[in-house]
């Protein structure tokens, strides 16, 4: 895997995720891996405490455990994952059916976090802010629980991307709540994903807002996270970023 944010680094990422439905491990390895040399840019790992929230199955755990951090994997249901229309774990894209979650992983409220203050130094969270309905309450634990000086990692699908909608994407558009009908209705199905309950609008303008009026963070790095890094100006232009983005990585550094 690249360590830069190239093209080629995109290009990868882009055919692995082509085949995502067929063969869930190798995106989803080579999308933990590439996170976690995201993470390494700005904070050192080997021997570091980091915390994945939400890290479904553990791919993100098991890539930091790789790079030698001590890593503890939290989800309010250990025992609970479910699949969703493409084999990927509710909450974040983190799954493949029938892989084992990760040992060392602890059952915890992203909200309240079972960790006292300052305790790690990375806390990490891929592709879950969508699924929160207050994700400026669910950054704010998650720094509460980062050292000064650590690093805060959160991804997320913004709403009006193209993926926006997760299963029920593109009816999306047209709003929440029709696209989730709609989809009822075409494949008499229900997504695991229902919006206003497990999938929520999140946008990247107010997010970041938000993040740089934030006392206890401060912002390092805003960019579409499967882009090159020559196009982190795109997260500059309203209007444009809420469509181009896909999904956005924010990576935060807790203030002392």
């Amino acid at each position: 895997m690249h360590t830069r944010a190239d093209l080629s680094r995109s290009a990868e990422l882009f055919r692995a995720f082509r085949a995502e439905r067929d063969d869930p491990d190798r995106f989803y390895r080579l999308l933990a891996s590439d996170s976690v040399k995201q993470v390494a840019r700005h904070q050192p790992l080997d021997g570091r405490l980091v915390l994945d929230v939400g890290g479904g199955v553990g791919y993100f755990t098991d890539a930091f455990r790789e790079a030698d951090a001590r890593c503890v994997l939290i989800e309010p249901e250990l025992g609970g994952l479910l699949a969703d229309e493409h084999g990927v774990e509710k909450g974040s894209a983190v799954g493949a059916p029938g892989r084992k979650i990760s040992a060392g992983s602890i059952v915890g409220d992203g909200y309240r976090l079972p960790f006292a203050e300052s305790t790690a130094d990375v806390c990490f969270s891929s592709n879950v802010l969508e699924h929160v309905q207050d994700p400026a309450a669910f950054i704010t634990e998650m720094a509460r629980v980062t050292k000064p000086g650590g690093v805060i990692y959160v991804s997320f699908t913004n709403w009006y991307s193209p993926w926006g909608g997760h299963a029920t994407s593109p009816w999306h558009y047209f709003g929440g709540k029709w696209a989730l009908k709609r989809f009822e209705r075409v494949t008499g199905r229900v997504p695991v994903n229902r919006y206003g309950e497990s999938l929520f609008a999140v946008h990247i303008g107010s997010t970041l807002r938000w993040a740089r009026a934030c006392s206890t963070v401060e912002v390092l790095q805003a960019q579409p996270r499967y882009y090159p890094d020559w196009c982190d100006w795109i997260v500059r232009v309203p209007g444009l970023r809420e469509v181009a983005t896909w999904n956005l990585m924010l990576i935060l550094r807790r203030r002392a």
